[in-house]
């Protein structure tokens, strides 16, 4: 056998550099390149074997840790998961700082390679340098934190181990039914060990999503529901984007007159003026999409999770009689809440399902209602993005207006946490498939300015929007320089209303006295933050605006700018758009604010709708 010497380090760029994947037709890197904040338990291994492959594996500096491996995330999202990358850290901080990343990566369902430096194998030096120690478990290190929140989670303590841990790890990573994060801790001394690896080991090997097809049985209760339908309705997820499923998914509803709605993750799975297209559904809905949903008697649920912003913590779903049809590729997701699964790929499964329905058409009553819903959204879109009479600052629904009539369908939106949600779910109307992402399955705060970086790089076509609030904005900015240094432009729309607004609106709204969420009241001192000058100091260029009117120009400024572009703007810290559904939150039961009291019974009166054990 042939065999070629190299380190750990040396031995594991070598195998990801291998790796290759297919994208409309053209044979790519599998992993696009790697985010490293080098330290000492990386910098001199790791980081001396990617110099030496910079030239097919590029290495991007982060600011910090968790910004870096966030953008990786949302360049993944971008690529649809035809794509990923590596993020690296040293031992200790820098990899503890990936951890919420890692989290993020496994509530999406997104691929993310994880690269760690870990303390010496041989303990001989211990305790090192940022080292944790447990007395009573020698072998547990910081990098255990990762094992809740990975796919799949590595040590490898022996260079042969590269051999078999490295393709497992990039098998969840492709894999459409198990993928999220993978991490593999590094021990500083093994990355340094030289070892006889075989050639083959290092031969190109071209990855292409599986595509599961459905099980016949699977397949046949699938479409006997469909067919004793009277109300049946769509909901997409994520999982379409994945399975590149979107147009498959407007045929089948074209053929068989079937109403959409979007989760927030499915999103631009069809455009906004799409005839069968009624908008979101859920808390952050829109009430044309959440009165189908009560109507429904059979949902087809394709690539969603079922979380609970989208059932409304399971009270959306009004018709006693209604059966779900989970089509997935993760049959832990196809069969939630006693749904029919339907384990297959998004694509494929609407494939069949399409052929074995044959020319079903759901009853002319029931679309003739999808029609009056449909035709409603756009109207309660305009009502909600309307001027306000007498208001001073423009709400957020108003700022997501202003941007959504200059954005083309190239144009890509991203936002995560805090108000913007809501107000983009229901608000923003997507004029290309495929262009949104706003990252709800962690609602990650920070992660609007570093998924935009990230996203920006996976986009050839079109400006990459950045919807932030204040409060996420301080909260990690740092990826605003390394936008601006790797060249990748994005336009941050940085809306202030003064601290956590939104969260200030849930604690008030339950019942709570105003504490501890708006800046003017959690601390003596107030500060006026100069966001232009922050955001100059990071090399962006930046205004701000001082009314919505001026938003239009600013925003034309900022697409002809050759770099990342901020605008900041003033807005109303109270100004919503009302909620499509219930959301089931923890109230206290017993409180001396009779606020509470009131609130709490509110709560058991929504949670009184609640479908449990379907």
């Amino acid at each position: 056998m042939k065999t070629v010497r190299l380190t750990t380090a040396q031995a594991i760029v070598r195998f990801l550099t291998a790796q290759r994947t297919v994208i409309d037709g053209e044979e790519r890197p599998l992993l696009a390149g790697v985010f490293g904040i080098f330290g000492h338990g990386n910098v001199t291994c790791l980081g001396e074997a990617l110099h030496d492959a910079r030239g097919v594996l590029p290495t991007y500096r982060g600011q910090n840790e968790q910004g870096m491996a966030l953008a990786a995330i949302g360049f993944a999202k971008a690529m649809r998961r035809r794509q990923f990358m590596a993020a690296t850290s040293s031992v200790g901080p820098g990899a503890m700082n990936m951890v919420t990343a890692a989290a993020v990566a496994h509530a999406n369902r997104l691929p993310l390679l994880l690269l760690s430096g870990d303390t010496f194998a041989s303990r001989i030096p211990d305790p090192v340098l940022q080292q944790v120690e447990h007395a009573g478990q020698p072998s547990v290190t910081v990098n255990d934190a990762f094992r809740p929140v990975t796919r799949y989670w590595d040590r490898i303590t022996h260079p042969a181990q590269v051999a078999q841990s490295l393709p497992l790890a990039i098998a969840t990573l492709v894999d459409p039914a198990d993928c999220g994060p993978a991490f593999v801790g590094l021990p500083q001394d093994v990355q340094a060990e030289a070892y006889d690896y075989p050639v083959r080991l290092f031969e190109p090997v071209v990855h292409e999503p599986r595509r599961l097809r459905p099980d016949h049985r699977e397949l046949a209760a699938a479409a006997e529901a469909l067919r004793g339908a009277t109300a049946p309705l769509i909901v997409a997820g994520g999982g379409v984007h994945y399975s590149l499923a979107e147009a498959r998914l407007r045929s089948f509803a074209e053929q068989h007159g079937v109403p959409v709605v979007e989760t927030m993750a499915g999103k631009s799975t069809l455009v906004a003026d799409h005839p069968l297209y009624a908008g979101p559904i859920g808390v952050t809905g829109a009430p044309q999409a959440n009165a189908l949903a009560a109507q429904a008697d059979v949902v087809l649920a394709v690539g969603t999770r079922l979380q609970d912003f989208t059932t409304g913590s399971w009270t959306v779903f009004g018709n006693e009689d209604l059966r779900i049809v989970g089509l997935n590729a993760a049959r832990f997701d196809a069969a939630k809440h006693r749904s029919l699964p339907l384990v297959a790929d998004a694509l494929e499964g609407l494939e069949a399902l399409g052929s074995a329905l044959g020319g079903w058409v759901s009853p002319p009553a029931w679309r003739e209602e999808a029609h009056r819903q449909t035709v409603a959204y756009p109207e309660h879109v305009a009502a909600a993005v309307a001027p306000r009479p007498g208001a001073s600052e423009p709400s957020y629904a108003q700022v997501i207006a202003a941007v959504n009539e200059q954005a083309g369908p190239e144009d890509y939106a991203v936002s995560a946490a805090g108000g913007f949600p809501g107000e983009l779910n229901v608000n923003w109307l997507s004029r290309g498939v495929a262009t949104f992402d706003c990252e709800y399955g962690f609602s990650c705060m920070g992660y609007e300015l570093a998924g935009a970086w990230g996203a920006s790089m996976a986009r050839s076509r079109g400006e990459v929007f950045a919807f932030v609030g204040d409060g996420s904005y301080l909260m990690l900015n740092s990826e605003l320089l390394s936008s601006v240094i790797t060249g990748h432009k994005l336009i941050a729309l940085l809306c202030d209303n003064g601290g956590f607004a939104v969260i200030e609106r849930l604690q008030v709204g339950q019942g709570g006295a105003s504490f501890n969420n708006m800046f003017s009241a959690v601390g003596p001192n107030h500060v006026e933050i100069d966001w232009v000058a922050h955001a100059r100091s990071l090399g962006c260029e930046a205004e701000r605006v001082d009314s919505i009117d001026d938003l239009p120009a600013a925003l034309l400024r900022a697409r002809a700018a050759e770099r990342t572009y901020v605008i900041a703007i003033r807005t109303a810290p109270d100004a919503w758009t009302e909620g499509g559904a219930f959301w089931q939150v923890g109230v206290p039961e017993v409180s001396e604010r009779p606020e509470v009291g009131e609130a709490r019974a509110r709560q058991d009166e929504g949670r009184s709708g609640q479908r449990i054990g379907w």
